[in-house]
């Protein structure tokens, strides 16, 4: 008996197969690489070396090669939630974590931004995105920058 449970529990649930299409539309990345000149905020140069080897098996102190990787919250592609620039969502712990990663997923509405223009209330106004849009993706200069 107790041989036929250890089996069962050794059984491997292969892992979920890559999808390029998720409830019937196609699944797009936006996000964008990590690069030594890519932009991060308060800085002129960009992230800088933000690989490196730690620790090396090379030089004979360590049995592996451990990398480190060294970067802001906001390097990237990334979510900022609510109680990132809203002082009272963040005093409630409204933050990334809790977000509803299905708000992020789904068909979106891909609106080009003036390229000469910030994101204000003004410019969104101009942008006349329809009434029950549930998600927008900005294409800026950013994008055309590939950033």
């Amino acid at each position: 008996m107790l041989e036929a449970e250890a089996e069962k529990a050794t059984v491997l649930v292969p892992a979920p197969e890559r999808r390029e299409e998720f409830d019937g539309g196609r699944i797009v990345d936006i996000s964008h690489y990590y690069r030594e000149d890519m932009p991060e905020w308060e800085s002129s140069e960009g992230s800088g070396e933000f690989l490196q080897l730690a620790r090396s098996m090379r030089n004979g102190s360590d049995i592996a090669n451990f990398s480190e990787l060294r970067l802001t919250a906001h390097s990237g592609t990334h979510v900022d939630a609510p109680g990132h620039v809203f002082e009272h969502y963040y005093d409630t712990g409204f933050d990334v974590d809790t977000l509803d990663l299905a708000v992020l997923n789904g068909p979106a509405l891909l609106v080009d931004v003036p390229r000469d223009k910030n994101i204000t209330a003004d410019v969104m106004a101009s942008l006349n995105i329809p009434k029950g849009v549930r998600r927008v993706l900005f294409r800026t200069l950013n994008t055309d920058r590939t950033l």
